[in-house]
């Protein structure tokens, strides 16, 4: 593997080779569990970066091309030049390539996704990245480039996880869900954007809704991890849906139709898609507009590896496994 040691006063080594990572879709909050309960899942995201002579290259590929930033305003970018900043010192010049399957502004973590890629691809590119920033400071250093960990937790860390944040930082743990879950996302071709939904939320809720979903965020442990059965009343939730119905109407409406039918229903993430956990062969109904996907549970996180790959990213978007940029 080849280096190139660049002069510095922290003497930073890089690598040459290219980096790759494979970061996955995340579902937070999971009903009850506000800002703090995630789920990975397996639709995932493809980067690749490498260090160069100079300037910022950016290339998109599948959800968000033509539309996302190709400068060093990209998520990727900018959360790599957090890395170099802490851990010794910017590149000249750096090259992404992007593969986008995580659809944007969805509820599906497209930005915990791209936040992640970029941190672990910047500490992979470092020689000695590792030390200079262990795992526990990736988790810090990607929940605080995100503003909470719930979504970068399982990314990271991949299956389902429990994320806090105390005085020191973010910390998460991760729990093996229950393999007769399977999660249904339904997507709607409408965008939300984070912020907007936080706007809802009030200041402080009744006493009794925060103790309700107290006591339904642990039974949603026990149950996506052991009692599937329990998932319907694990996932009901007084704290963050019912405030931001109003500005994701359609969501809301097929959150109560699915939930109607018996179905553990709940918004994903910030909306505006839907997520369903079942545990056998539901038929998922057509709904209009949106687009349904029965996904695995990534149990994996993201992953990095390093060196030259064959294939293209147009090559990529025909098939991944084939291109080498998945498998």
């Amino acid at each position: 593997m080849l280096s190139l040691r660049l002069p510095s006063m922290c003497g930073m080594a890089l690598l040459t080779d290219p980096v790759w990572v494979r970061a996955p879709a995340t579902s937070a909050n999971l009903g009850p569990g506000f800002d703090a309960l995630g789920l990975a899942l397996g639709c995932h995201d493809e980067v690749m970066a490498r260090v160069t002579v100079g300037g910022i290259s950016v290339a998109v590929t599948g959800e968000g091309a033509g539309v996302l930033p190709t400068d060093a305003s990209h998520l990727v970018v900018r959360s790599m030049r957090a890395v170099f900043d802490e851990v010794g010192e910017q590149p000249a010049g750096l090259e992404l390539s992007c593969l986008n399957r995580i659809p944007q502004a969805r509820g599906l973590g497209s930005s915990s996704a791209a936040i992640v890629a970029g941190v672990l691809a910047a500490r992979a590119l470092v020689i000695d990245g590792a030390a200079r920033l262990p795992d526990e400071a990736v988790l810090g250093l990607a929940a605080r480039l995100e503003g909470h960990p719930d979504n970068v937790a399982p990314c990271l860390l991949g299956g389902f996880t429990i994320a806090w944040t105390q005085d020191d930082g973010a910390r998460a743990v991760r729990q093996e869900p229950a393999p007769a879950v399977r999660p249904l996302v339904f997507v709607p071709s409408e965008r939300g954007l984070t912020e907007v939904a936080r706007s809802a939320l009030p200041d402080s809720v009744p006493h009794v809704d925060a103790a309700f979903n107290a006591g339904r965020s642990a039974l949603l442990v026990h149950a996506l991890t052991r009692a599937p059965e329990l998932l319907f009343a694990a996932t009901e939730d007084r704290l963050h849906q019912p405030y931001r119905a109003s500005g994701a109407p359609a969501s809301a409406a097929l959150v109560a139709r699915l939930r109607a039918e018996g179905v553990a229903a709940m918004i994903s993430g910030a909306g505006p898609t839907v997520l369903a956990l079942v545990t056998e062969d539901w038929a998922a109904p057509e709904v209009p507009g949106w687009q349904v996907w029965s996904l695995d549970i990534d149990t994996s996180g993201a992953l990095v590896t390093i060196g030259a790959r064959s294939g293209t990213l147009e090559d990529a978007e025909r098939d991944p496994v084939a291109a080498g940029w998945a498998g």
